[in-house]
């Protein structure tokens, strides 16, 4: 005879594998959470913005962890099997959702969640937390009414999306920004904003949709301020066009290790 901690435990066992995100559950819900990356059953990391953190979070095993990858795949309403063994895409509350199955993930299935937070911080918050250096704010106020063209740039995971969110808020309430990006994270508080988003081929390889193709449908959109939200590819080949052809104010972030390093980047993006 079961006790009744046995059968809530059963419950809440058989929830997990149901609904929601399972184990992941309250590790989203923490508001100080950016990124939930599960690399084992018994490996579940956190960045709160300071560098990974190993949790006590656990799954029963390697089914569970790939079941529910596959299960948020499915909401995001994408495929993840053996024949497609990947998935990037994004759940329907923001969470950008990364997967990859055995055995091209050799060690088990991979999970990668970025949590996107509903609202945007502000630049004035920035200053408050630390992440922008005292003075630093008056330096992006005098670029954003300049209407300056600029790029973001910084590793994996150090505020790129966030600092420029929180510039975007900037910007003027008569003025219409566009955003193009491959997974709509940018949030500014802004009453005027248009988002593209990219889309993947279907199971056919048609729809395709790229970010390239984004910025070049954006141009025909009447912006004032021409986001992309990272530069990853030939697209920045039309957005430097677009920039240096009067399309004052645009901006986008981009994946580089010292400001030094952009120059290249970009050569390197617009040959590839």
């Amino acid at each position: 005879v079961l006790g009744d901690a046995e059968v809530l435990g059963a419950a809440e066992q058989l929830r997990s594998e149901l609904v929601g995100s399972g184990p992941l559950e309250r590790l989203l819900s923490d508001p100080t959470v950016t990124d939930v990356l599960v690399s084992a059953p018994d490996r579940v990391w956190v960045d709160r913005g300071g560098g990974l953190t190993l949790t006590s979070v656990s799954f029963p095993d390697e089914p569970s962890v790939r079941r529910l990858a596959q299960r948020l795949a499915a909401v995001a309403g994408r495929r993840l099997d053996d024949a497609r063994p990947w998935v990037d895409a994004r759940l329907p509350d923001g969470t950008r959702l990364h997967a990859v199955l055995p055995p091209v993930a050799v060690g088990g299935t991979c999970l990668s969640l970025r949590v996107v937070r509903p609202r945007a911080f502000t630049l004035d918050e920035l200053v408050t937390a630390g992440t922008v250096p005292p003075g630093g704010d008056q330096v992006l106020r005098a670029l954003m009414d300049a209407r300056l063209s600029f790029l973001v740039s910084g590793g994996t995971g150090t505020g790129k999306t966030t600092l420029l969110s929180a510039l975007l808020g900037l910007v003027g309430p008569d003025e219409r920004i566009v955003l193009a990006e491959d997974s709509a994270e940018l949030r500014p508080d802004h009453p005027h904003v248009v988002r593209l988003e990219t889309r993947p081929a279907n199971q056919e390889g048609a729809g395709l949709v790229t970010l390239e193709d984004l910025v070049r449908q954006a141009l025909r959109m009447r912006p004032d301020r021409l986001v992309v939200g990272e530069v990853r590819g030939p697209e920045v080949v039309h957005l430097l066009a677009a920039l240096n052809t009067g399309h004052e104010g645009g901006s986008g972030t981009v994946h580089a290790n010292a400001a030094s390093d952009v120059p290249a980047r970009l050569e390197a993006l617009g040959t590839a």
